[in-house]
C-alpha cells in the first residue's frame, strides 16, 4: 500500500485539538491544518492514473509553499486503491474514521467511487470532484455530499452520437466498454441521442472487464461484425491496446474514443503515434503536445510548476494537467470557506463557484457550479489525432 502525504509538521498533535472552539463541525481541521484525503490506482490495470494523485499532491504543496489557505497548510493523504473497488472502500474507511479528513478529494474510478458513495452520503463528508466523468456524480437531491468534476461520460457519448448521424449516416456502428458505470454511461448516452434508431446504427456491442489482461478478442470481433465506425469507452490501457490491435490487423474503422483515454502519453505513445492517426475524441483541456499551447500564457504557468514541483513528470501526460486544473478548483472552494471549513460549508462552496477560468482549460471552457447542478464542466470540443498531435475541429459544445 502507498501512502503520499505532503507533511504539515503536525504529527504529533492531539486528537482533542482536531476540534476548534468557534466550530464544531470542523472535523479535519485545525488552526493550522486542512487534512484531504483521496484515493488512487498507484499500482494495477489503471495505473498510469497515478500521476494525477502526484500532480494534486504537488499542487498541494505549491500552496502550502505560498503560506497555505488562510494560513493553514493541506495535509494530503493519498492512498493507493488498485482500481480494485474493494480496496477503495477500505482505504475511504481508514480515511475518514481513522485519519479524519474533512473531505475526500479526486479519488479516481467510477466502479470505485460508487462503491463509496453512499457511504460518503451517508456519513455526510464532502466527495468533491471525483475524477471520474459519470452523470450519477451530479445528483444534488439524491446524493448532496458528492459532484464531480470533468464533463459528463454520458454527454460525452451523446455529442459522438450526433456527429456520427451527422458525418457516418448509414455507417455500421461498434461499441466497445468496459463492463461497468463508467461504460454503461457511454451506451446510456449513445441510446439518449439515437433513441429507437440504436440497434438501427450499432450492430455491435461487446464489453470487457477492468481485470482483464488484452481485448485484442474482442477487437477481432469488432472487425468480423463488419463496423465501419466504432466507439470506444476504454481506460488508457485498453484504449491503446484497442488502437493497436486494429491497426495490426487492418482494420481502419472511423474511431470515437473515449476522453479519460485522450493523454498523448499514456495512451497514444503506447499504442504507437501512427497508429493513432485519425482517432476523435472529444477535449476541454489543451492537450500539452499541441504546439498551438507553446506560448500560452496559461500552459506556460501549469510548465512552471511541473518545472519546479514534478521536474521528471512526463509533458505529454494530460494526467499531470489535469490534476493541477482540479487541484486548482479544490483550493478556490477552500479560498471561498474564509474561516468556516466545517463540511457543510465545503460543500456550499463547491456548489458556488461562479465561472471559474482555469488556465489548462480551452477557451470557452470553464468551471460553474450552483446548487441545482453539480456538473463544474459542461463543454467539449471534438479533436483528432494527427500522428504528432490532436487537431480540434468544430465548435466548443455547450451540454447546457
Amino acid at each position: 500500500m502507498k501512502r503520499r502525504t505532503v507533511l504539515t509538521g503536525l504529527g504529533g498533535i492531539a486528537a482533542s485539538a482536531m476540534v476548534r472552539p468557534a466550530a464544531a463541525a470542523t472535523v479535519g481541521v485545525t488552526k493550522t491544518e486542512i487534512k484531504i484525503g483521496n484515493t488512487i490506482p498507484y499500482s494495477g490495470n489503471a495505473s498510469s492514473y497515478g500521476v494525477i494523485g502526484k500532480a494534486d499532491a504537488a499542487y498541494f504543496q505549491m500552496i502550502n509553499d505560498q503560506g497555505g489557505i488562510n494560513g493553514r497548510k493541506i495535509n494530503f493523504i493519498t492512498l493507493d486503491d488498485g482500481y480494485a473497488p474493494a480496496k477503495t472502500v477500505e482505504q475511504v474507511r481508514r480515511l475518514v474514521e481513522q485519519d479524519e479528513v474533512a473531505l475526500l478529494f479526486n479519488s479516481l474510478g467510477t466502479a470505485n467511487n460508487t462503491a463509496i458513495h453512499k457511504y460518503m452520503n451517508t456519513k455526510k463528508v464532502p466527495q468533491l470532484f471525483v475524477s471520474t466523468g459519470a452523470d450519477k456524480w451530479g445528483d444534488p437531491k439524491g446524493f448532496p455530499w458528492t459532484m464531480g468534476w470533468q464533463p459528463s461520460y454520458r454527454t460525452e457519448a451523446q455529442i459522438y452520437a450526433k456527429a456520427i448521424l451527422e458525418n457516418y449516416a448509414g455507417k455500421k456502428c461498434a461499441l466497445i466498454y468496459q463492463n461497468d458505470d463508467f461504460g454503461k454511461d457511454y451506451l446510456g448516452g449513445l441510446q439518449d441521442a439515437l433513441g429507437k434508431d440504436f440497434e438501427k446504427h450499432f450492430t455491435k456491442l461487446i464489453t470487457y472487464e477492468a481485470t482483464d489482461p488484452t481485448v485484442d478478442s474482442q477487437v477481432v470481433a469488432l472487425k468480423d461484425s463488419g463496423a465501419e465506425v466504432m466507439v470506444s469507452a476504454a481506460i488508457p490501457k485498453f484504449s491503446a491496446q484497442i488502437i493497436r490491435k486494429a491497426y495490426d490487423i487492418g482494420w481502419k474503422p472511423v474511431h470515437y474514443m473515449s476522453n479519460v483515454s485522450a493523454s498523448v502519453g499514456a495512451t497514444i505513445n503506447p499504442a504507437g503515434p501512427e497508429k493513432a492517426v485519425g482517432v476523435i475524441t472529444s477535449a476541454y483541456q489543451k492537450d500539452p503536445t499541441d504546439p498551438e499551447w507553446a506560448n500560452d500564457p496559461g500552459m506556460n504557468e501549469w510548465r512552471a510548476f511541473m518545472k519546479k514541483y514534478i521536474p521528471d513528470g512526463d509533458l505529454a501526460d494530460g494526467g499531470y494537467s489535469f490534476g493541477f486544473g482540479v487541484s486548482m478548483t479544490m483550493v478556490q472552494v477552500l479560498k471561498q470557506c474564509g474561516d468556516d471549513l466545517s463540511r457543510e460549508n465545503i460543500m456550499k462552496q463547491a456548489a458556488n463557484i461562479k465561472r471559474l477560468d482555469v488556465p489548462v482549460l480551452l477557451p470557452g471552457v470553464y468551471v460553474s457550479t450552483t446548487p441545482d447542478n453539480f456538473h463544474p464542466i459542461r463543454q467539449m470540443q471534438l479533436t483528432r489525432w494527427t500522428g504528432k498531435t490532436y487537431e480540434r475541429f468544430g465548435k466548443v459544445i455547450d451540454a447546457t
